[in-house]
């Protein structure tokens, strides 16, 4: 640690050097605030810093430390908050020109009270695009937000901020939102860990227009962090109706049981003869012998009886963000993303028997993912099917779709079945761009998910962003 600048530590790190006096909540603070002042001009990953609060915060935290009475599992470890969750004292303006900043910000969401319970310091809300409508992150109110491996590529998205922050070290801990893919995709491009929890463990409010589709979850460098700060966003909140009961143990513990004996399936393209870039094909393929040689059974298959939902997830997507834009005016929907502005079109579109439709396939596909986990406790897929595209785009010059979902076929399915997975980075392309290994389980199998990416970590250590 010694040889490591503070703003690289992990959450771990920054705790056990609390603890041992080595180093103050405050020092870490100023040196993750000093460290977005000097990276975030690249990639545009934070829409509102506030040092002030977040020394504040620190100077508290380290007075805990110096009684030997830290309150919490993160006392003073800077914290980034994507502009989707209602933060206390902060505006939450989710990317948008068309809601008002100068309102009452008096609550937190789920996420952010359990975050302030156990004293994470707040550095600041992370860019998202509009209402977090797409796979990467660029908006009509703070722009384009930009991937810390090559500035000229996207982050991904829609936590495309939280990733990039959390890439360069500019806090080591991130809150993210999953309706699709939002803390994966963004992960996979920035060679980071996410984990898109099973539906219900991390509570969520307000609810999101968009349904149980959508997630909210922890990203952070490594799998032991990931773990960590599911821990505490595991916590309840009577708020949310959907959410599951708390866990009755910590996901950290178990992280070090190994993979030996499980039974993982590796599919490139779930069968939906997706396209995928032969450098990604071949890191996956790498990283499941790696699981061989761990120990686990690996068998390259595709679930069975499954087709690309994407007509129907559009259906859901569609319908949420027309939804989410109900109470614009129509000068206010003027001032919107025009790819936003077009899908909440669309969304208007649909029946009441189309939406019925849709739930119905979404239902066939979680029994069908139910019946393949009986067989299988983990499936291996690449995250994203494509390297990190050019920034401000939704999809890639020559792609010949125009949204989103057509280059993401592989995290969406997973959001419809409410299953938990995972994204952890397994090599990097010939552009030295980062590749993603998606990690899925059956439902209510996160700590089976983090435990093999755990396993995979420790095998194949992955280096950060060079700087």
């Amino acid at each position: 640690m010694a040889d490591t600048q503070p703003a690289d530590l992990t959450a771990p790190e920054l705790l056990a050097a609390y603890a041992s006096g080595e180093l103050s909540p405050v020092e870490a603070t100023e040196a993750v605030l000093q460290r977005i002042t000097e990276a975030d001009p690249a990639v545009n990953a934070y829409c509102l810093v506030d040092g002030e609060r977040a020394l504040q915060q620190a100077r508290a935290s380290e007075q805990r430390w110096q009684r030997g009475e830290p309150e919490g599992r993160l006392d003073g470890v800077p914290t980034s908050i994507k502009d989707i969750f209602l933060t206390k004292d902060w505006p939450t303006l989710r990317g948008s020109r068309t809601i008002d900043p100068h309102q009452r910000w008096d609550a937190d969401a789920p996420t952010v009270a359990r975050l302030r319970e156990h004293n994470a310091v707040f550095v600041g809300k992370t860019t998202t695009p509009e209402l977090a409508w797409k796979g990467v992150t660029d908006s009509p109110l703070t722009g384009i937000t930009r991937n810390p491996w090559d500035p000229a590529r996207t982050a991904g998205g829609s936590s495309g901020g939280a990733a990039a922050a959390v890439a360069l070290g500019m806090a080591p801990l991130a809150i993210g939102t999953d309706g699709g893919g939002s803390v994966r995709i963004p992960a996979s491009f920035c060679g980071i860990v996410a984990l898109k929890a099973t539906y219900g463990r991390v509570p969520h409010y307000p609810a999101s227009p968009y349904g149980t589709l959508a997630h909210a979850g922890p990203m952070s460098t490594t799998v032991a962090e990931t773990a960590l700060l599911l821990d505490v966003l595991s916590g309840p909140d009577v708020r949310d109706w959907s959410a599951l009961e708390p866990p009755t143990t910590s996901f950290v513990d178990g992280l070090g049981a190994g993979v030996r004996g499980l039974r993982i399936a590796v599919s490139l393209d779930l069968g939906f003869g997706t396209e995928v870039h032969p450098e990604i094909a071949r890191a996956v393929t790498e990283a499941a012998r790696t699981f061989e040689e761990l120990g686990a059974s690996v068998e390259q298959t595709d679930p069975p009886g499954i087709s690309d939902p994407v007509t129907d997830f559009h259906v859901l997507w569609f319908s949420g963000a027309a939804k989410s834009v109900e109470h614009l005016t129509a000068e206010q929907r003027e001032l919107l993303d025009p790819g936003l502005h077009e899908i909440c079109r669309q969304g208007l579109t649909y029946s009441a028997q189309d939406y019925l439709e849709a739930t119905n396939t979404r239902m066939i596909l979680g029994q069908r993912m139910g019946a393949f986990h009986q067989t299988y406790d983990l499936l291996l897929t690449p995250t994203v099917p494509i390297p990190p595209f050019e920034a401000g785009r939704e999809v890639p010059a020559g792609w010949g779709e125009e949204r989103w979902t057509s280059w993401t076929p592989l995290t969406y399915p997973f959001n419809m079945t409410q299953q938990p997975a995972a994204s952890i980075p397994c090599g990097h392309t010939a552009e030295g761009l980062p590749i993603g290994l998606q990690i899925i389980g059956p439902r209510h199998a996160d700590a089976t998910v983090l435990r093999a990416a755990h396993a995979f970590e420790q095998a194949r250590p992955w280096t950060r962003v060079p700087r």
